[in-house]
């Protein structure tokens, strides 16, 4: 047996698969495509539509490349590396999870979340870069998607905040909102 021959090709597929996978494209239910990361920072809306933190983090997108069988495409953003600062007033939860309560300036957690996004019309273009600085949902889809609309049906974030609490802010598949953060630093 001429083992030169069969070593060769199976090393080649390897190195291949290797290549592959290392640049973020994974074939099990057809092909994806990761972007970021985007270094990010966002007021947080809490319950009552107020601002009650800035979010500093790292934005990362996950897109699938073929469209669904309805003809829409599926991206997946996730929110990572990140952090927050209260703005004093209306805690995150006051008018869902518990009511009336309120958050002073300062108080520090990490946070990290995702979102689903439907995107509905345009066309894929994987182009490399978000088009925008800083990098949002609304610009990566703009530049990677020209022409479409979108939804967001899932989401899902976690607050901590030590001795202030902890908020899960979701979607309803996803558990909905419990917790709060509240308090002085």
């Amino acid at each position: 047996m001429n083992f030169k021959k069969f070593a060769i090709p199976a090393v080649m597929t390897l190195v291949a698969s290797l290549i592959s996978f290392s640049a973020g494209h994974v074939s099990a239910a057809g092909q994806t495509q990761q972007y970021g990361p985007y270094a990010s920072t966002s007021p947080d809306e809490g319950t009552c539509g107020n601002a009650w933190a800035t979010d500093t983090f790292d934005r990362h997108f996950k897109v699938s490349t073929s469209p669904n069988a309805d003809g829409t495409y599926t991206v997946t953003e996730q929110f990572k590396r990140g952090s927050f600062v209260t703005i004093a007033g209306l805690s995150p939860g006051s008018c869902d999870t518990n009511p009336g309560g309120t958050v002073g300036a300062g108080v520090t957690g990490s946070m990290h979340g995702s979102f689903t996004i439907i995107v509905t019309g345009g066309t894929f273009t994987p182009v490399g870069e978000c088009g925008a600085e800083p990098c949002t949902t609304v610009s990566f889809i703009a530049t990677h998607f020209p022409g479409a609309t979108y939804a967001v049906p899932t989401f899902q974030f976690h607050y901590s905040a030590g001795p202030n609490g902890q908020w899960k802010n979701a979607s309803a598949d996803r558990g909905g909102n419990h917790g709060d953060i509240t308090g002085a630093p």
